[in-house]
């Protein structure tokens, strides 16, 4: 549509342009285009005169796939970390529209048989690579689990149960954006927040400061100072976790944990009935298919089978469960020592946790926060990319060649990735004398590969929880890149964008980061990776694009080791004012403290991914609420070791499983992990960290060349034994956690 910023050729959406007006008239006349562009497509392949190839049937399904997929992520993105009323409206009215078109294909008879005319013919399947093949298998795969084989009635009911979904699921966000930003806890004497370290109070000042009455709709704190206050508290990680660790005032605690652990569960925002609903819809569906239980279903795409899954989490649980309970005694004793005689409460815990690992190895976020400014630990974490991947990543505005990137906010960063920047560099220099040479400055930095935004700073009144990436446009030789930008012709870059919700800056001071919030970006900065290095340019299986979900968690859960890796850290670990390096001491205390409570860790995980399956196999005899809770009840005595509120509902809030990717995959976390930290271990042998660079660096190239290049299209497995020679192992999870011994 002629000037509807949803729509441009170039890779970069026009996020600083795409308004709620736009959503509406924008996708519907998209659809309108790609229905007929689809018409034709399916006539094609019912063309008794046209021998069907890969090429007549998977380029043209590509793009229309690709077109509807930029326009409509543009819409989902800014929906997640620009949320406004007019956007949410326009994103439900017109959602059903995209659901019903997507269905259309999903459903398509003549495409459906299309694609098994392509394997059943010997020559044609024959002359397909391996990566075409499992684009085709997958294909027919989606197809089946889309519904292609349904008529008349049921036809009818499994694609309402989709739309349905859909809402659903959309709904659900809503309503746990919704929660969380309803509460504020306003502060005013420091008795009511004393033990919160300096940060906490800043970010709550600055909170306050920027408070707006809904009532006045003026601001009424605009004096907040960090040492005076007022102070202000939200549900947001960033201010709810200090108070949780540090806050001497339990009756503080309390009141937030409550509020945390039962959000989205009354009144308007309560998603108890759209849990529910999901699950009944969802077992529906599944039977429709011909599953026992969506969990069935869920597994039929993934690596594992509901079996294995079950099994693996069963081995972890009884790993870790006896180490999770000498956690918890030990938190108990530390509080009897400290004069505390009550039974401990849930928000005592991590009140006493953080003072029992301030006493185990005198270390704590507050003291090594000054060392992780976000400025350094994005120079170290680019510099670890250099040092395993051989890639460069500089700030797009420092290409000329790049028109400005549009982004949606002021603080989104954008980023350009280089490779082969080493043998440009000696390409350049022995040819400086060469009145022929073309090099530019560009290229003396490498060949562009690929491009990323990132949105590092928690706002909680427009941008949901949690920390994630997802793909702008995939890698493709589809779509050849513009004239112009010193781009390679032949195939379209891929662009990521990953998105935090960390502590933002304060006044002049950089955002200072808690440990895991360097994890996580690291971890994100895994997933960005896969996507952004593939040497795949089948654009279905490109990147993450045909990634079994549960291996996908692979590369960010690589990540996240190295920030434990002595010659990573320091690249990036330097206070913020006075650009010292992390004392050595704090780094031992870092390592010694990596498996603190890594039992309790290990076993909530494995509650969330055990309650997952739970739920998504005995949906059909859930009917209520309070069997929803028996459920989680009955399960909390093997995964728990104290039991949890009896008001608890954090399902309420656990957007992962009904606004998500991960229903009846939650286990994917720690069934890639496994494959990370057998993947890592290739880097520990022989003690190569520490003494072996070169090896350290041909293992990094094998890592890029198999883990992150191959995408889709090759199974997991296979890529995985390309790089370690071998199936994975659990041996290197449990080592890295502390509880090969408690297996053992």
């Amino acid at each position: 549509m002629t000037g509807n910023p949803l729509f441009t050729d170039s890779p970069f959406p026009k996020f600083d342009a795409i308004q709620a007006e736009h959503v509406v008239p924008g996708i519907r006349q998209l659809l309108a285009e790609l229905g007929e562009e689809f018409s034709q497509l399916e006539a094609t392949c019912s063309s008794s005169s046209t021998k069907l190839t890969y090429e007549s049937l998977i380029p043209p399904l590509e793009r229309i796939s690709d077109r509807l997929s930029r326009a409509w992520g543009s819409v989902g993105h800014l929906k997640a970390v620009k949320d406004y009323e007019a956007f949410r409206n326009a994103v439900e009215e017109i959602q059903p529209e995209r659901v019903e078109f997507s269905l259309r294909i999903a459903q398509s008879r003549p495409l459906y048989e299309a694609f098994q005319s392509l394997k059943d013919d010997p020559e044609t399947w024959a002359s397909l690579n391996t990566a075409q093949r499992r684009i085709v298998d997958g294909e027919l795969r989606d197809f089946v689990l889309g519904g292609v084989a349904l008529q008349g009635a049921d036809k009818d009911r499994f694609n309402e149960i989709q739309k349905q979904l859909a809402k659903l699921s959309t709904d659900f966000s809503n309503n746990v954006l919704d929660a969380t930003k309803a509460f504020t806890k306003v502060c005013t004497t420091p008795a009511e927040v004393e033990g919160l370290p300096p940060s906490a109070l800043a970010l709550a000042a600055q909170n306050a400061k920027t408070y707006t009455c809904p009532v006045q709709k003026t601001l009424i704190y605009e004096h907040a100072t960090a040492e005076n206050g007022p102070w202000l508290f939200t549900l947001d990680f960033p201010s709810y976790f200090p108070i949780q660790t540090h806050a001497k005032n339990r009756a503080l605690r309390e009141e937030t944990y409550r509020a945390f652990v039962t959000r989205a569960s009354t009144g308007q925002s309560d998603n108890t009935p759209k849990i529910l609903e999901i699950l009944a819809l969802r077992q529906e569906k599944a039977t429709l298919l011909g599953f026992a239980n969506y969990a069935e279903l869920s597994m039929a795409s993934k690596m594992a089978d509901l079996g294995r899954a079950n099994q693996l989490m069963e081995q972890l649980r009884v790993a870790s469960f006896q180490a999770a309970e000498k956690d918890l005694e030990e938190i108990e004793a530390l509080a009897r020592t400290s004069g505390f005689t009550e039974p401990l409460k849930h928000w005592d815990i991590n009140f006493y946790a953080e003072k029992l690992k301030e006493a185990k190895y005198a270390i704590s976020d507050e003291m090594t926060r000054p060392y992780f400014s976000l400025p350094t630990v994005l120079e170290g974490m680019f510099g670890l990319a250099e040092r395993l991947f051989g890639v460069t990543v500089e700030p797009s505005g420092a290409d000329p060649s790049l028109p400005p990137i549009p982004t949606w906010d002021k603080d989104v960063m954008t980023f350009c990735i280089r490779e082969g920047a080493a043998a440009a560099a000696a390409s350049s220099s022995s040819s400086s004398s060469s009145s022929s040479s073309s090099s530019s400055s560009s290229r003396g930095r490498g060949e562009k590969k690929a491009f990323f935004y990132l949105d590092p700073y928690s706002r909680p009144a427009e941008k949901r929880g949690g920390a994630w990436m997802d793909e702008v446009c995939s890698q493709s030789r589809l779509f050849p890149s513009q004239e112009g930008q010193d781009m390679p012709a032949n195939v379209r870059l891929p662009v990521a964008h990953m998105v935090c919700n960390q502590t933002p800056p304060i006044g002049e001071q950089p955002s200072l980061m808690t440990f895991r919030e360097v994890e996580t970006l690291f971890h994100e900065f895994g997933h960005a990776l896969q996507h952004m290095l593939t040497t795949q340019e089948e654009g279905l299986v490109a990147g993450i694009r045909g990634v079994e979900w549960d291996a996908v968690e692979l590369p960010s859960q690589f990540m996240e080791n190295w920030c434990y890796d002595r010659k990573t850290l320091y690249s990036f670990a330097k206070h913020w004012e006075t650009q010292e390096p992390l004392p050595e001491e704090m780094f031992e205390k870092l390592n010694k403290a990596k498996n603190f409570r890594a039992g309790s860790i290990m076993l909530r995980q494995i509650h969330f991914s055990c309650i997952d399956l739970k739920l998504h196999t005995e949906a059909a005899g859930i009917k209520t609420g309070e069997d929803i809770l028996a459920r989680e009840k009955e399960l909390s005595k093997t995964t728990m070791v104290i039991p949890p509120l009896a008001e608890d509902r954090f399902l309420c809030s656990f957007a992962h499983i009904f606004a998500g990717g991960y229903s009846a995959g939650y286990y994917s976390y720690k069934w890639a992990e496994v494959l990370s930290a057998d993947a890592f271990s290739a880097f520990e042998e022989d003690n190569a960290l520490e003494e072996d660079e070169e090896r350290v660096r041909q293992t990094g190239r094998r890592f890029k060349e198999t883990v992150l290049a191959r995408g889709g299209g090759q199974h997991p497995l296979d890529v995985f034994v390309a790089f370690r020679g071998r199936e994975p192992s659990t041996d290197a999870l449990l080592r890295h956690s502390g509880l090969l011994t408690a297996q053992n």
